[in-house]
């Protein structure tokens, strides 16, 4: 006879077991996969997504690059702030048109970090993989600016700041990164490395599942006046976004991540807001500027044809 503190017991141990097991294969966050009979690898053939979305109307707050809008607030003790978001990503996008500055990109990064660690201990063992892929574009950029100027990193001397080589150096904007890797050959259209380029890919994927599970929680109730969980449009986005590019058993782990999500609420305190009504501009306009982001990687990596990196 099994007592329900032991099944309680039992349980946890399955979990911590299926985690530790998830983290020995996932080696790296976003593994690739197929999805090719089905267009890119961002729209997959799933009938409850459109695979020929319509831009988001830009907000009336979208405006000016250094003051963030007055609908998004600073929220006190705590670690993700909405307007850093948003000051990095359209940072991001004030080189031109066509590119991508990486230094903002990253530093977007970052406040998404704190925004998945935010959703608890379980989220947090995910998210230590995405903070391995921003580190290695980082290392990568430091370590091709000082082969460039021949000055070779002393471990003893000062510490160098994590943006050292993301302002003017090969690694200042998506496009320069990709052509500089290309020249030198590091980019394995079939077998893995760990170059740049596959690494933003994989950043670019987890892009699109945020920003998926975001215009979730930013649209109303359902026919029956139900909100969906925040579980549920994790799930859903992750199908679109991710699932893809995963193999069976880390697609199989992940629904215990959905599981551990907190409620809706918890996430519309996460913008400083207390009502659906109050979360549904503020996240729109956060929408707006991680489609601009996403879109522009996309374009570039299409145009290499990097979409299918090993």
């Amino acid at each position: 006879m099994v007592f329900p503190r032991q099944t309680l017991l039992l349980r946890y141990l399955l979990l911590s077991t299926t985690l530790s097991l998830l983290l020995f294969i996932s080696s790296f966050w976003l593994p690739q996969g197929g999805g090719r009979d089905c267009g890119s690898s961002w729209q997959p053939c799933l009938t409850f997504y459109s695979q020929t979305p319509g831009p988001l109307p830009a907000p009336k707050e979208w405006a000016g690059l250094d003051v963030a809008p007055p609908l998004i607030k600073e929220c006190p003790g705590q670690s993700f702030q909405a307007r850093h978001l948003l000051r990095h990503l359209k940072s991001s996008l004030a080189d031109n048109e066509d590119d991508i500055l990486l230094e903002s990109y990253l530093q977007s990064w970052d406040q998404l970090l704190n925004f998945m660690e935010s959703l608890g201990t379980i989220v947090s063992f995910f998210s230590q993989k995405v903070k391995e892929k921003i580190s290695l574009i980082r290392e990568l950029s430091l370590k091709h600016s000082l082969e460039a100027s021949r000055k070779p990193a002393d471990s003893a001397g000062p510490q160098i700041p994590a943006a050292f080589g993301l302002q003017t150096g090969a690694y200042r904007s998506v496009q320069s990164m990709v052509e500089a890797e290309l020249k030198a050959g590091v980019v394995n259209f079939l077998h893995r490395t760990d170059s740049g380029c596959r690494t933003l890919l994989r950043l670019h994927r987890s892009l699109l599942w945020l920003k998926l599970m975001l215009e979730g929680l930013s649209e109303g109730p359902d026919a029956d006046g139900r909100y969906k969980t925040p579980g549920e449009l994790s799930r859903d986005a992750y199908q679109v976004a991710l699932a893809p590019h995963h193999p069976w058993f880390l697609r199989q782990a992940a629904e215990f991540v959905f599981l551990a999500l907190p409620d809706r609420k918890y996430f519309l305190q996460l913008v400083c807001v207390q009502k659906q009504q109050e979360a549904t501009p503020v996240l729109r306009i956060i929408i707006h500027a991680l489609m601009l982001v996403h879109e522009r990687t996309q374009r570039i990596l299409a145009e290499h044809d990097m979409l299918e990196l090993p």
